[in-house]
């Protein structure tokens, strides 16, 4: 099952970034429940999950960074580009069988590396 689970995640993303939201949104539950903890906000039910998806204004593209998990549990990590800027997201997708019950997607802008921290870190490869 989990490699099932992991193919409609990779849909889901793909759709996004095609811009095919009957595809996007087909992996969730009637009754889904998507929470934006930073804004406070929380979308009950896959219309109303769709509807705010489908009333945004701004040129998006959908890059899949990491896609991990097992059972009803999984986090992806993508880049969601608006307008030509990147914002770092972390999506935790629940499933109850095939479909997504609930999600929480955090998200967070680029910021610069400390100067303190430099000869303590290294860059983090362009395709991770």
């Amino acid at each position: 099952m989990d490699a099932e689970i992991h193919a409609a995640i990779v849909e889901h993303w793909t759709a996004s970034e095609e811009g095919d939201v009957d595809r996007e949104h087909a992996i969730y539950a009637d009754d889904a429940v998507l929470d934006y903890p930073q804004s406070g906000e929380r979308f009950r039910g896959r219309a109303k999950i769709r509807a705010q998806r489908g009333g945004h204004p701004a040129e998006r593209h959908f890059e899949i960074r990491r896609i991990q998990g097992s059972g009803d549990l999984w986090v992806s990590e993508c880049v969601i580009t608006y307008d030509g800027v990147p914002t770092r997201t972390v999506s935790i997708m629940e499933f109850y069988g095939d479909l997504v019950t609930h999600e929480t997607q955090y998200f967070a802008d680029p910021f610069p590396a400390a100067p303190a921290r430099a000869a303590l870190a290294e860059p983090i490869p362009a395709d991770q």
